[in-house]
């Protein structure tokens, strides 16, 4: 085998094997998939291609492209030193798809120095370049919560898969997909992508900026505002060289929850009461939205989005509500014994 060769396949498996360690054995999955794509390169050498070359229709990952500064001045320092992977575009000639790699080919594409980007070419069905770009962020385990959960939510609504199928190459529980897709949902893409990636804000207090939300019933225009004002207000103090947060998206973020403190505090909920609610939860069936549930002080709030759907449901509802008792029952182990 070429010392070349040994690189190229070196490279890849330093990514399947990244963060691994004593890692569970449910990461063998995630490994697997980055063999595979390994398994599919064009063995003759790290090709340097045309950045207009290559194109990037890919389910998002990231939340800030502006991320990719300090790569650009490494890269025009020291070189590009790990190539990224692409496919070969199915229908034009000369052309690729980018399977990953995204922030080294916005840092050379941002480059004047910098005019090739090196890649390794693989031979891979849609399929395949998307297990491969999921199994390369999980390898890379830096993606923040907020990040994974829009990732997840992309996934089932691309058609990729289902969320019990986004869990099992998420390597996570189908539960903790859901409950990701619910919160990214009840927020809204618009007011996360304001905030940012929030690196260090884990489930917990996004599902608490989601019942915020739900609560208070806030203007997510204003809430995307205050965000941003967050943002511009630590590039004033960087012109300035005055302090900045370390993190500005989780700067960003604690504005948001100030503003929403503030609002129910203005609106306390009623004197005595023991109402007990959760943020909404968005519902999908085969990649689509189709509603959302939320519980209440009263129950559980049911928002179906197709009115055929709900007619129907209407119709069946004993039924229905029998049948998911009798799941609830064997599940949770509620039956009598006789």
């Amino acid at each position: 085998m070429s010392d070349s060769r040994k690189k190229r396949l070196s490279m890849l498996d330093s990514l399947a094997a990244a963060g691994s360690g004593n890692a569970a054995p449910s990461m063998m999955n995630t490994n697997r998939a980055l063999r595979s794509a390994r398994d599919a390169v064009d063995r003759h050498h790290v090709w340097e291609l045309d950045p207009d070359t290559i194109e990037d229709d890919r389910i998002g990952d990231r939340l800030d492209p502006r991320d990719v500064i300090d790569l650009q001045h490494a890269i025009e320092q020291n070189g590009q030193t790990v190539p990224i992977l692409v496919r070969r575009h199915p229908s034009e000639e000369g052309r690729y798809l980018l399977v990953y790699g995204r922030r080294r080919l916005e840092a050379i594409r941002l480059s004047e120095s910098v005019t090739k980007v090196r890649a390794l070419v693989a031979t891979l069905d849609d399929s395949a370049a998307v297990q491969a770009q999921i199994s390369e962020n999980m390898a890379r385990r830096d993606l923040s919560y907020i990040e994974k959960a829009l990732f997840a939510q992309e996934l089932v609504e691309s058609g990729f898969g289902s969320q019990a199928r986004v869990a099992e190459v998420l390597t996570v529980t189908r539960s903790s997909v859901s409950m990701a897709i619910g919160i990214a949902g009840s927020i809204g893409r618009d007011l996360i992508e304001a905030i940012g990636a929030a690196h260090g804000i884990g489930r917990p207090r996004w599902e608490a900026m989601s019942r915020a939300l739900d609560d208070t019933g806030a203007e997510r225009a204003e809430l995307i505002g205050v965000a941003e004002r967050a943002h511009a207000d630590a590039e004033v103090a960087l012109v300035k060289d005055e302090p900045v947060p370390e993190d500005v998206s989780v700067a960003a973020f604690e504005a948001v929850m100030k503003v929403l403190g503030r609002k129910a505090a203005a609106s306390p909920a009623p004197k005595g009461s023991k109402a007990r609610t959760t943020g909404k939860r968005v519902l999908t069936v085969a990649g689509r939205t189709a509603g959302s549930v939320r519980r209440t002080g009263k129950g559980l709030a049911l928002d179906l989005s197709e009115p055929g759907f709900a007619d129907w449901l209407e119709a069946e509802a004993q039924d229905v509500i029998e049948e998911l008792h009798a799941r609830w029952t064997a599940q949770s182990g509620q039956g009598s014994e006789d």
